[in-house]
């Protein structure tokens, strides 16, 4: 049985047992979202008409007050009946789409850390800076991880992943058994994570903070940022516990190369290392730039690195609509 789901004048077909963003995403209907697991609160909206069960939306995110005003998370709620939704699907958005692709490469590149090169039967239409959720084989649970991708690199998708010990994911699987040929369930792309349209990018500069394999997602965006505006300044910062978590140094020396504005900077937090910086990636930010007034920035990574980014970027005059985070928390860490 199914429900009608009016989202800016459109209505969308939604299974009882579908939430009502996968719906809406899956028609190429945009509704803001990051985590995808209701605790980032970023898919909430006002229901307007009908009913909605809220399912495992967590009260922390979601609060009894806000269900009595008609709230919810768009991606736990299911429709109890048809339903009118305020607030979102204002643009067009690439489709969610479920995938099978075919593990190409499967390769060690840090201190637990790998690298997963997953091919595609056909294109994938994304934002650099999204991300997937895989399926783990024999055990139904969902893991995400960010795409290092441009939106041109669409039918071979790279993954970093940070093994966890005794996670589903990685040390039962990603770290197991996985193995070039092997093929794998997916869905995507999902998140906001992403930079705005080409034509509303003014090329102002940009830094960059990924923590661990955060990394990810800012490898996509650097490089299309620097191919839309080639002389642009970009910063990014990679921070780690010690160097045998660094990875793809080559790649980074190369874009510094290519593009006099770039510039990587590891930054070592528990093992120092002659020649890198020791410290935290966002008090190297603070230490470098003394103004980031008329600059973005994206960070990425623990959550706790994201808000002492948040608070750096401030205290050097950032504008806080410029200021960006992957906001989701990796299922993996969570066991």
């Amino acid at each position: 049985m199914g429900f009608a789901v009016t989202v800016g004048g459109r209505r969308v077909e939604c299974d009882a047992d579908q939430s009502l963003l996968d719906a809406c995403l899956r028609a190429g209907l945009w509704m803001p979202n990051s985590c995808n697991q209701g605790t980032c609160g970023t898919c909430k909206l006002q229901v307007v008409g009908g009913e909605v069960d809220h399912r495992d939306s967590p009260f922390d995110t979601l609060t009894a007050e806000e269900r009595a005003a008609g709230m919810a998370l768009a991606c736990q709620a299911r429709p109890v009946s048809d339903v009118e939704v305020g607030g979102a699907g204002d643009r067009a958005t690439h489709p969610l789409r479920d995938l099978t692709a075919t593990v190409l490469e499967v390769a060690d590149i840090a201190r637990d850390t790998r690298r997963v090169l997953l091919g595609l039967p056909e294109p994938l239409a994304f934002s650099a800076g999204q991300y997937v959720e895989l399926v783990v084989p024999g055990s139904g649970a969902r893991r995400q991880y960010s795409l290092a991708n441009t939106a041109d690199e669409d039918k071979v998708l790279e993954l970093h992943v940070r093994r966890v010990p005794g996670g589903v994911a990685t040390d039962g699987w990603l770290f197991g058994g996985l193995a070039v040929g092997d093929e794998v369930e997916a869905t995507g792309p999902l998140g906001d994570f992403h930079l705005p349209p080409e034509s509303d990018d003014d090329g102002g500069p940009m830094v960059l903070v990924g923590g661990g394999t955060g990394l990810a997602p800012l490898v996509g965006i650097a490089r299309t940022a620097l191919a839309r505006h080639p002389s642009r300044e970009v910063l990014l910062y990679h921070g780690v516990r010690g160097a045998a978590d660094l990875y793809d140094l080559d790649r980074f020396a190369e874009l510094a190369e290519e593009h006099a504005g770039f510039r990587f900077v590891p930054v070592l937090s528990e093992e120092p290392a002659a020649g890198r910086r020791s410290g935290f990636p966002t008090d190297a930010f603070v230490e470098d730039v003394p103004s980031a007034r008329g600059w973005s920035g994206w960070l990425s990574g623990p959550p706790a690195m994201v808000e002492a980014g948040v608070k750096a970027f401030k205290r050097r005059r950032m504008a806080p609509r410029h200021i960006h985070r992957e906001k989701f928390t990796p299922a993996d860490a969570l066991g």
